[in-house]
C-alpha cells in the first residue's frame, strides 16, 4: 500500500483512536475510520491499495432554535465524540426489481458501524449524564462506499436544525471533473469538463442564466453526481442515495479561497469580492470537496425530530469506467420495494403533443384574448376577479392539444405498437401560467373546449391505447397538493395511469427551492400519494434521484436534466449523452425524451436551432439513455418519412433482463448491450461524442449453439450531425456467439443493433 500521502495527512491531524477498518467482500475497497484529536470523526477510502479519499471530516453543524424549550443544545454534532460501540457485520442478497436494467440484482457489502458518543451535562451530584448519541455507518461494496448519520431517540437531542452539514471528500490531486454548477433549483445545465483547480474560472459561464429559476451558490459549488478522473486511471464518482425528508446535497470545492455567492444572483455580475465567507469548519486543503445542502425559505439546511436519519454519502470507484455505468450501489442503498401490489406498474413506450410546442410552432394556452386570466368554478371558489368563459373566448388556432390532433398521436400510437400518448396543454390556465408568482395556476381537472376528455380516452382505449395525463405545477407545490386527490381520482375515473409532472420556474411558496427538504418531501408524497391510485409518476424539473425508485417503482423517471427540449433553445453538445449515464443517470432514469429525426428545426418551423446528433445517433439513445419510460419524441409526419430507421422504435424494448456495458470512457463514447425481459433478443446501442468512434462488439454474450437475425442501423460513411445528421444505412445479417461487428460512429452520431433470436436449432 502507497503509505506516503496517509503518513503526511494523519501527522497533521493526531489520532485519539486507532483507525477502524472494513474491506469489500473481494477486498478491493477498504475504508478506515478514526477519531482524530478533539474527537473529530473521519474517515479515507482506497481502492486496489491506491488512495481515493483522503482523512476527511464528518459532522454537522447545528443551529439554535429559539422557540425549543427541551430537547436542544447549541453544541454542533462535529466534534468531543469518544467511541462508545462498534461492529461489523456482512450482508449478502439477491432482489429482484420491477422493472430495470437487469431482472436480478446482488446486493452484498461488508458494514462498520460506529456509535459515537458527546459528553453530557454536569449533574447535580458530580459527574455527568449520558450525552448524545450519533451513529456512523459504513456500507462497503466491491464498487464502492456508503456512509449516512444515523440519530437514535435520545433525551438530549429530540429535535434539531441543521444549519449545515460538513462531510469531506479530500481528493488525492487535480482529478479531471465532468460537472454541473451547484444550483439549487435546476440542473438543466450543460457538462463542463476540467481540472478540479479551473472550476472556479469556468463557473459563471457554466451557468445557465436564462433558465426559468438559478439560484447558484458558489463560484466553486457543483451538484452530484459527481463523475472525476485521476491522473492514474481511477474513476471516482460522489452521489448521495435514499434522499428522503432531507435536502439535497451540492458539494463545495474548498480551496483555501473559496466564497459563497448570493443565493440569487445577477447573470452578469462578476463581482466575487463581496460574497460572504465559508464557515469557519470548511477546511481550506486543496482538492477537498464539503457538502452543502439546499437551504429552505428561512436559509436553514434541515429541521429533524429523532430517530432519523440522513441520505447516504456514495463514493463509487473503479478502474474501469464501465463499473461505473453498470454498478447498483446507488439502488442497493434504498430500502426494498414499499408496495405491496406492483403488477400495474409497467414499462411504457409513448409519444406524444408536446415537441411542437417546445419547438414554438403550436402553443399550449387556447386563446390570446386576455393579458392574465383567474380560474373560477368549483375549483376555484373564492376567485375575486372576473371569470373567463373558454366556451366564448376566441381561440388563437394555435393550440396543439385539440380532438383532431390528439387522435392523430393516438392512431400513431397504436399503428405503431407505442403505449401512450402524452398531451400537454390539454386543461384550462395556460394563458399565464408562466407568471412565476401566481400560486393558483391549474386545478388539473378541467379541459379546454376542443379537449373532450371522455371522447378522447375512450377512442385511445378502442385503439389500445392509453392517454399520459400532465400535470404542470408552476412551480405552486401548494396548490398541487390541494387539487391532487381528484386529479388522480379523474386520472382513475378515465383510464390514465400514468402522469407527468412539472415544476417550471420558481417555488412556490416563495422563497423555497426545488431541492430543499420541505420540496423533496413534496415530491415524495406525490408518488406515494399515486401508488394508492396506481399511478405511476414521471416528474420534471424535480429535486435529482437518488434510487427512491426501488421503494417507491412507480417512480418510474425524472427529468432533473438538460433533456432533448433544449435541441430547441440553442442545442446541446454532441458529448452530452455521453457523459448523462456517468452523471444524472447514477441515481435513476430519465425520462431524456429522444428520437429527434428532423434535427434541422427550420425545416418545419421558424425555429433557427437543431439538434447536434444524427439519426443512427438518436436510435442509439434508447439504449444508452436507460429509462423504462421511452418516448418517441419528434412529430409522426417525421418518422413516417424515415419508416425504417423507424422500425428500430418499434421494436426496442425498454425492461431488461441482463445489461453489458461493452465499452465506455466519460463524454466519450458508450457501448451498452441488453437483453428484453421475457425474450431472447438483444439490443446494442452505440453514442458518441463530435470525434466519432470505432466500435468493435464482441458478440460472447449470446446464447451459445443459437442464429440471430441481425438489423444494423448506422451512419453512413459520409454522415456527420452537422452536415448530414440524416445520412444512415440498414443492413441484415446473422450472427452467432463469438461474432464481432465492426461499426464507425460519426461525429455526433451512434449506431443501434437489434438481435432477434431464431428458434432454437
Amino acid at each position: 500500500m502507497k503509505r506516503k500521502n496517509l503518513l503526511l495527512a494523519l501527522l497533521m491531524l493526531p489520532l485519539l483512536t486507532m483507525a477502524q477498518s472494513v474491506k469489500s467482500p473481494n477486498g478491493n475497497m477498504v475504508l478506515n475510520f478514526q477519531l482524530a484529536e478533539g474527537g473529530v470523526p473521519m474517515y479515507e477510502i482506497h481502492y486496489k491499495e491506491r488512495p481515493v479519499v483522503l482523512p476527511s471530516r464528518l459532522g454537522l453543524e447545528l443551529a439554535k432554535d429559539k422557540h425549543a424549550s427541551r430537547g436542544m443544545k447549541e453544541t454542533d454534532l462535529m466534534d468531543g465524540f469518544r467511541i462508545a460501540d462498534s461492529k461489523t457485520s456482512t450482508f449478502y442478497e439477491s432482489w429482484e426489481p420491477v422493472w430495470g436494467e437487469s431482472s436480478l440484482i446482488v446486493n452484498h457489502y461488508n458494514e462498520l458501524e460506529v456509535k459515537l458518543m458527546q459528553e453530557g451535562d454536569p449533574l447535580p451530584q458530580g459527574g455527568r449524564k449520558e450525552g448524545r448519541t450519533m451513529v456512523l455507518r459504513f456500507r462497503v461494496y466491491d464498487d464502492g462506499v456508503g456512509f449516512r448519520y444515523e440519530f437514535p431517540q435520545q433525551e438530549d437531542l429530540i429535535y434539531f436544525l441543521i444549519k449545515e452539514e460538513h462531510t469531506e471528500f479530500a481528493m488525492t490531486g487535480d482529478h479531471t471533473a465532468w460537472w454541473l454548477p451547484g444550483d439549487y433549483d435546476t440542473q438543466e445545465q450543460e457538462t463542463q469538463e476540467c481540472k478540479l483547480s479551473e472550476i472556479r474560472d469556468r463557473m459563471h459561464k457554466a451557468v445557465n442564466w436564462g433558465n426559468s429559476s438559478v439560484a447558484v451558490f458558489s463560484e466553486t459549488g457543483v451538484q452530484t453526481s459527481l463523475q472525476m478522473k485521476s491522473a492514474d486511471g481511477l474513476y471516482i464518482n460522489i452521489h448521495e442515495a435514499a434522499c428522503a425528508d432531507y435536502a439535497t446535497m451540492h458539494l463545495e470545492l474548498v480551496d483555501g479561497k473559496t466564497t459563497h455567492l448570493s443565493t440569487k444572483l445577477d447573470g452578469n455580475s462578476n463581482d466575487y469580492t463581496s460574497w460572504p465567507k465559508p464557515s469557519p469548519y470548511a477546511l481550506p486543503k486543496p482538492f477537498t470537496f464539503v457538502s452543502h445542502l439546499t437551504p429552505d425559505a428561512t436559509g436553514l439546511k434541515g429541521a429533524m425530530q429523532t430517530p432519523c436519519e440522513t441520505p447516504w454519502r456514495t463514493v463509487m470507484v473503479s478502474d474501469d469506467a464501465r463499473d461505473m455505468l453498470s454498478s447498483n450501489l446507488i439502488l442497493n442503498l434504498n430500502e426494498p420495494c414499499a408496495l405491496e401490489d406492483v403488477s400495474w406498474i409497467h414499462p411504457t413506450k409513448y409519444c406524444g403533443v408536446w415537441w411542437e410546442m417546445i419547438v414554438g410552432k403550436s402553443a399550449w394556452n387556447y386563446t390570446d384574448e386576455f393579458p392574465s386570466i383567474k380560474l373560477g368554478g368549483e375549483a376555484f371558489p373564492n376567485a375575486q376577479s372576473s371569470i373567463i368563459n373558454y366556451q366564448t373566448a376566441k381561440p388563437n388556432g394555435r393550440h396543439a392539444a385539440n380532438n383532431e390532433k390528439v387522435k392523430r398521436y393516438i392512431d400513431f400510437a397504436a399503428k405503431n405498437g407505442l403505449d401512450e400518448v402524452l398531451v400537454e396543454g390539454w386543461n384550462v390556465g395556460w394563458e399565464d401560467w408562466a407568471n412565476m408568482w401566481k400560486r393558483d395556476v391549474f386545478d388539473f381537472t378541467t379541459p379546454y373546449p376542443d379537449f373532450d376528455l371522455k371522447g378522447l380516452n375512450d377512442y385511445a382505449h378502442s385503439k389500445g391505447v392509453k392517454l399520459l395525463m400532465h400535470h404542470e405545477t408552476s412551480s405552486s407545490s401548494q396548490n398541487y397538493e390541494r387539487h391532487l386527490e381528484e386529479a388522480f381520482q379523474l386520472m382513475n375515473r378515465y383510464g390514465y395511469d400514468a402522469v407527468k409532472t412539472g415544476y417550471v420556474g420558481d417555488i412556490i411558496p416563495r422563497g423555497d427551492h426545488h431541492y430543499s427538504q420541505s420540496m423533496n418531501n413534496h415530491y415524495l408524497y406525490v408518488v406515494k400519494e399515486a401508488a394508492k391510485h396506481h399511478i405511476m409518476v414521471n416528474a420534471h424539473e424535480a429535486t435529482r434521484p437518488t434510487g427512491l425508485c426501488r421503494t417507491y417503482p412507480n417512480l418510474v423517471g425524472n427529468e432533473s436534466a438538460r433533456g432533448t427540449e433544449y435541441e430547441a433553445f440553442g442545442g446541446s453538445r454532441p458529448d452530452h449523452t455521453c457523459i448523462l449515464p456517468f452523471t444524472r443517470l447514477q441515481g435513476g432514469p430519465m425520462d431524456y425524451t429522444p428520437g429527434i429525426f428532423v434535427t434541422k428545426l427550420n425545416e418545419w418551423s421558424n425555429n433557427t436551432s437543431w439538434a447536434r446528433i444524427t439519426i443512427a445517433g438518436s436510435l442509439a439513445l434508447y439504449l444508452t439513455m436507460y429509462s423504462p419510460l421511452q418516448m418517441a419524441a419528434d412529430l409522426p409526419e417525421h418518422y413516417e418519412r424515415f419508416d425504417d430507421a423507424f422500425q428500430f422504435i418499434r421494436d426496442v424494448a425498454c425492461d431488461w433482463s441482463e445489461s453489458k456495458y461493452l465499452e465506455a470512457e466519460p463524454a466519450d463514447y458508450i457501448t451498452v448491450a441488453r437483453k428484453a425481459k421475457g425474450t431472447d433478443n438483444w439490443f446494442i446501442g452505440g453514442k458518441c461524442d463530435e470525434n466519432g468512434h470505432q466500435s468493435v462488439i464482441k458478440l460472447d454474450f449470446l446464447d451459445k449453439g443459437r442464429k440471430y437475425d441481425c438489423t444494423i442501423y448506422a451512419d453512413a460513411k459520409d454522415a456527420h450531425y452537422e452536415t448530414n445528421p440524416q445520412a444512415y444505412t440498414i443492413t441484415k445479417r446473422v450472427v452467432k456467439a463469438g461474432d464481432v461487428l465492426k461499426l464507425k460512429e460519426a461525429p455526433g452520431g451512434g449506431f443501434a443493433v437489434s438481435l432477434m433470436a431464431r428458434s432454437a436449432e
